[in-house]
């Protein structure tokens, strides 16, 4: 008979260390960082860019935009992020050797997010890197008639820069050059445009 009683004792043992290890495993599967993400209202990733954001330049008829900048918004940076770099980058431009069509940074870890049409012109928000048709705003896509949809590469990097402690003006290769050892976290959004 004892034996008998002792089985129902050792199951109950079992059944509840069992439900302790579901319960531990619920809390662990509860504190996993959320990731660090980026997002857009315009477009969905690996979705295609509308007209309107992209570039505008009389002098290149591929640039038929109205150089509006997408809405961007992201979330759970880094702790320590003291601010951010975004860069856009259409690695199909210029037959493979890339174009940066935006380089911004010193945008303040407290801003997590940026309005359509927001980067299109100069804004205390952000300081303004050179892009490669040399200006330090946002400029859209400017793909050949006829060709493959191309690319866009958004890229947001959390920093340990304080927001001002860069000047403006910096080229991409520039800033990639000097953000070694300031990087705390990256996240990255893509999006296409043809004609």
């Amino acid at each position: 008979m004892k034996t008998h009683s002792s089985l129902p004792r050792a199951a109950a043992l079992t059944l509840a260390l069992c439900a302790g290890l579901a319960s531990a495993s619920l809390v662990y599967a509860d504190t996993k960082p959320t990731p660090f993400t980026i997002t857009s209202s315009d477009f969905r990733d690996g979705g295609k860019l509308g007209q309107k954001f992209a570039g505008n330049l009389k002098s290149n008829p591929n640039c038929d935009g109205q150089n509006i900048s997408p809405a961007l918004a992201w979330s759970n940076a880094p702790a320590a992020t003291k601010s951010f770099v975004i860069f856009m980058v259409d690695p199909d431009g210029r037959n493979g050797l890339g174009v940066d069509h935006w380089v911004a940074y010193g945008i303040p870890a407290s801003k997590t997010s940026l309005k359509e049409g927001e980067a299109s012109a100069a804004t205390p928000a952000i300081v303004g890197g050179t892009n490669t048709v040399g200006l330090n705003t946002y400029f859209g896509p400017c793909p050949p008639h006829n060709q493959r949809p191309h690319h866009y590469v958004i890229n947001i990097v959390a920093t340990d820069f304080d927001p001002g402690a860069l000047r403006a003006g910096f080229t991409h290769e520039e800033m990639v050059a000097g953000l070694a050892g300031h990087v705390l976290g990256s996240t990255s959004i893509v999006a296409t445009y043809a004609h």
